[in-house]
């Protein structure tokens, strides 16, 4: 007996609902819809459900006994009211036509695309596809003139001889261009692209200006890459030669963008062809990328980065008006910059208060090797259609030169028809087109533009090429495709073709020939390329990033409110109006934040978040929080939205405080994002990295997943001011802190950020008070220093009361880097101390529990509450206050490998006075983060905690 049988009878033996235990359930149905008392409660409750399950017409139609209805018609029978009448033999082979017809239509429009002309060194056979045969649906030559029904089509004809049908639809479907759009299950939408490819047969009709235009581009693409390839030889470049039709599609885009009101493009593509798009489309002068090459260009940031991975922004001139080009600066990590575009692309759609796209545009150009293995592609896909992420739909390009880098073979390749398959859990539609046909792939262009901008979905172009050099110009492709370069070595190249064909239909036969002189020219006087390139324009929605540049970590914010101001505020983000019923744990909540707002009890963490969030909204600073389940809070700490517990829909009925603080404040979003950290993350540092004014936040579910992200926080955070001079104040709150939960759920990686803190690049900070959050949120905003805040949030200190804060310490004060010891005891008996011990997050109040316990009153506990960038001052100012103090003592919870240790030690050793004696106390160094047996973590913390107060052990650093 096999596996599925088995799984099947134990199916059969277990579910009520049975095929064998129909009659049953049917009749105790009919009962039901008679009278619904007549059953067991426990079906009672199933079939009521089923009434909310809408007709099969989409109605909301109640269900009706079907006994009567079955029990007519069988009356009805037996007195010879019912009679089928049969077709004749004729009729009936005329009707199975029809309806295979019908099915060839289809088929057509679902799999043409498997026969159309796309590759342009026709490496591969035509593939065998039966259901586009029209001997599949049982024709034959003597059908070929028989006329048949086409209304349903966009041919222009309500009836066509099946030849002609035929015909039409391979012209269609099977030309240099190949639509996927089927799978959709929104009908306008297929109707939409059968509307627009039958009516002209996927044919563009183009006059000679426009085809002249194209092929200037065309000779744009191919002449500059053949200027520094002969200038510049053996220079990288990640040459476009082989997929110039790509620059013509980007120019055919950003013209037609333009004409439908379009104002800003932003773009994301890696290193192929990034060259040639800053010259040949955003305009950049040529003589400003050969001084890059050249190396005579200016370098003046700390580290700078390779001319392919360069940003640059212009304003070109459409017909529809001034349009704002942005190229993002991208790293050679594959598609990772495209979550950041979209986050950008978001920033200034809220900006222009433009919900839907109509006047931003974001722009991802893919390779596409990339485009199938990247794991980030299917992440930002999937925030495409969600309500915090939504940027009005993409236009993809995929520059698909059948290779990447030497893997060319199918069978390795990926394990999907065609690189763009993942586009298809959203329903986007494809256009794979032949790059040698420059008409075809314009008119692909002009109708995904459309797409987007009537239905707000992404679209796919896939512009299939070829690479004529290698990888990058350094390497022999021949060595792994012997087969494919030969093809490549024999073919004339793009736009010798396409000058060729204009050639022959009279357009000048020196024409291009004229058009490459005219580019080499221009190439050797360094002139632009793009005409015109307007220099004076300045959009009234540009940021002025002025305020935020040459800023230091120690600029002072003031970031206490006023008494009045607080209790405003408080009374505001603590009223919840009489229609909304909160859940009992969350009235608590909001009960006790009142009373925490009047002064009656300490202030815990979630309202000192809310309260800095208020301030901040109240002042003209929007806040953006997005995150897996931030809304509540991984530890239902937060509750910034409240959701009505009597609501009767599923998507009304939520209350969102903060949104509610004054009549002109700034916007309060808040996202539960899907389950993803990269895409997201990236998102949100794109975000950021266009609205300076705005407090953008991302919170892991615990700070052990930012790990997911790793590529965002090495390449752009940690790495983007130094490389790019992208200046950006995205905040990261990462839950941190060892409770025995185990290696996934108690490190954010600490040591990761330490290791990438240089350059004063990024503030990272572990608060320990409600007090503290507030004023270091609010200093994010208030302060101009734009720089990445990495904050380790804590998890059980979230509802410690020794973690709370009394309300004095919000309306006056500011954020500490070193909290002071607070035992005002011990304060006073300075020159009595034998001991500092130096901690940064919750290891703090255990030390101090220890310390009580041991009435160690010669023992100072010092909290550092910013580690980097190191607050010197701050610390040493505390050391020099115990003189007589021989030991300084570094206390952590991570393992000796991880945490703050290994970075910290020599800042706290530069500090301390001659002769101190640094040593540390925490868990031995560990290859797991911590360990998932609660009886050993108990043991290691009771062990780091009694280390602090013991004789100095192991690694001791004299001063």
């Amino acid at each position: 007996m096999s596996d599925t049988t088995s799984v099947y009878q134990a199916y059969q033996g277990n579910t009520y609902l049975f095929g064998g235990n129909a009659p049953y359930v049917e009749e105790m149905y009919e009962n039901y819809l008679v009278n619904p008392g007549s059953v067991p409660e426990t079906w009672r409750e199933y079939f009521d459900a089923l009434q909310h399950v809408p007709a099969v017409d989409g109605s909301n139609a109640k269900d009706v006994p079907h006994l009567p209805v079955v029990n007519a018609f069988a009356e009805r029978a037996k007195q010879g009211g019912t009679k089928v009448v049969g077709a004749t033999g004729a009729d009936s082979e005329m009707g199975r036509k029809r309806t295979a017809v019908q099915q060839l239509i289809s088929a057509y429009r679902n799999v043409g695309q498997r026969w159309a002309d796309l590759d342009p060194l026709k490496r591969t056979e035509r593939p065998e596809i039966p259901e586009l045969e029209a001997s599949f649906y049982g024709f034959s030559d003597a059908d070929q003139e028989t006329v048949f029904n086409t209304s349903n089509t966009f041919f222009g004809k309500e009836a066509m001889p099946l030849r002609e049908l035929i015909n039409a639809l391979r012209e269609t479907y099977c030309g240099s261009i190949g639509v996927e759009y089927m799978y959709a299950t929104d009908q306008n939408q297929k109707r939409w692209w059968q509307e627009k490819l039958e009516t002209i047969r996927s044919k563009p009709s183009f006059g000679p200006d426009k085809k002249k235009h194209i092929l200037d581009r065309l000779t744009a693409a191919e002449g500059l890459e053949r200027f520094l390839h002969t200038k510049y030889v053996g220079q990288k470049r990640f040459s476009l030669e082989g997929g110039e039709s790509f620059i013509a599609a980007m120019d055919e885009l950003i013209q037609a963008a333009g004409t439908k009101g379009v104002q800003e493009i932003v773009i994301g593509m890696a290193h192929r062809g990034r060259l040639n798009v800053l010259v040949n489309t955003l305009g950049k002068m040529p003589k400003d990328l050969f001084a890059e090459f050249d190396h005579t260009a200016p370098e003046d940031l700390p580290a700078g980065d390779v001319k392919y991975h360069q940003g640059f922004s212009s304003d070109v001139s459409t017909p529809g008006g001034p349009v704002h080009l942005s190229l993002a600066f991208n790293p050679s990590h594959l598609e990772i910059v495209n979550p950041v575009v979209e986050g950008s692309v978001r920033a200034r759609m809220d900006r222009r208060a433009d919900p839907h796209g109509k006047q931003v545009l974001p722009v991802l150009v893919h390779g596409d090797a990339a485009f199938a293995g990247q794991g980030v592609i299917q992440e930002t896909l999937a925030l495409a259609q969600t309500r915090g992420y939504s940027t009005g739909g993409t236009v993809h390009i995929v520059i698909n030169n059948q290779i990447g880098f030497t893997t060319s073979d199918p069978r390795d390749s990926r394990s999907t028809l065609y690189c763009t398959d993942v586009v298809k859990m959203i329903e986007s539609p494809v256009l794979h087109v032949n790059g040698d046909d420059p008409e075809a792939v314009v008119f692909a262009t002009q109708l995904a533009l459309e797409f987007r901008m009537e239905f707000q979905k992404d679209v796919v172009v896939d512009i299939i090429c070829f690479r004529k050099l290698g990888h990058n110009e350094q390497d022999t492709p021949a060595l792994t495709q012997p087969l494919m370069y030969k093809k490549i070595g024999a073919h004339p190249g793009t736009r010798k073709l396409y000058a060729d064909k204009l050639a022959t239909q009279g357009l000048g036969e020196t024409l291009g020939d004229d058009m490459s002189k005219a580019y080499r020219a221009a190439m050797d006087a360094g002139k632009h390329t793009v005409d015109p390139v307007l220099t004076n324009f300045k959009s009234k929605y540009a940021v002025d990033w002025s305020p935020f540049l040459g800023k230091k970590w120690t600029d002072a914010g003031d970031t206490a409110i006023p008494l009045a101001e607080w209790k405003r505020l408080s009374e505001k983000i603590t009223t919840i109006p009489e229609g909304v019923t909160p859940h009992q744990l969350v009235k608590k909540v909001y009960d006790d934040r009142a009373a925490m707002g009047r002064g009656d009890i300490p202030v815990d963490w979630g309202m000192g978040e809310h309260m800095a969030f208020a301030s901040l909204v109240a002042s003209g600073f929007p806040v953006r929080l997005s995150g897996e389940d931030c809304g509540r809070g991984t530890f239902t700490h937060r509750h910034s939205v409240i959701h009505d517990q009597k609501r009767e829909k599923w998507d009304t009925g939520t209350y969102v405080p903060l949104q509610n603080v004054s009549e002109n404040q700034a916007p309060f979003v808040v996202i539960d994002s899907i389950l993803s950290e990269e895409a997201v993350l990236g998102f949100e540092y794109g975000y950021a990295s266009n609205d300076p004014n705005t407090l953008v936040i991302w919170e892991a579910q615990f700070g052990d997943f930012a790990n997911g992200a790793q590529v965002v926080i090495d390449q752009f955070i940690a790495s983007g001011e130094v490389k790019w001079g992208r200046v950006n104040g995205i905040t990261l709150m990462l839950p941190h802190g060892y409770e025995g939960q185990g290696p996934e759920h108690s490190s954010a990686r600490l040591e990761r950020f330490m290791q990438l803190s240089a350059d004063a690049n990024m503030q990272v900070v572990q608060p320990t008070t409600a007090s503290q959050i507030f004023h270091v949120l609010r200093r994010q905003m208030v302060r101009h220093l734009r720089k990445p805040l990495i904050i380790m949030t804590p998890k059980s200190l979230l509802r410690n009361k020794d973690a709370t804060s009394p309300l004095s310490e919000f309306t006056k004060g500011s954020f500490q880097t070193v909290i002071p010891e607070q035992n005002e005891a011990i304060e006073k008996k300075a020159e009595k101390v034998k001991r500092v011990i130096a901690c940064s997050g919750k290891v703090y109040y255990d030390l101090v529990k220890k310390r009580e316990e041991k009435e160690a009153d010669d023992v100072v506990i010092l909290r550092v509450e910013q580690l980097y960038p190191f607050p010197h001052k701050a610390f040493a100012a505390e050391l020099k206050k115990y003189p007589n103090a021989t030991d300084i003592v570094w206390c952590q919870d991570e393992p000796q490998n991880q945490g703050a240790w290994f970075f910290v030690q020599h800042y706290i050793h530069e500090n301390m006075l001659e002769g101190q004696k640094l040593g540390y106390s925490g868990r031995a160094a560990s290859a797991s983060p911590a360990v998932g047996y609660s009886h050993l973590h108990q043991e290691q913390q009771k062990a780091l905690v009694d280390g602090a107060f013991a004789k100095l052990k192991g690694f001791v650093l004299t001063k």
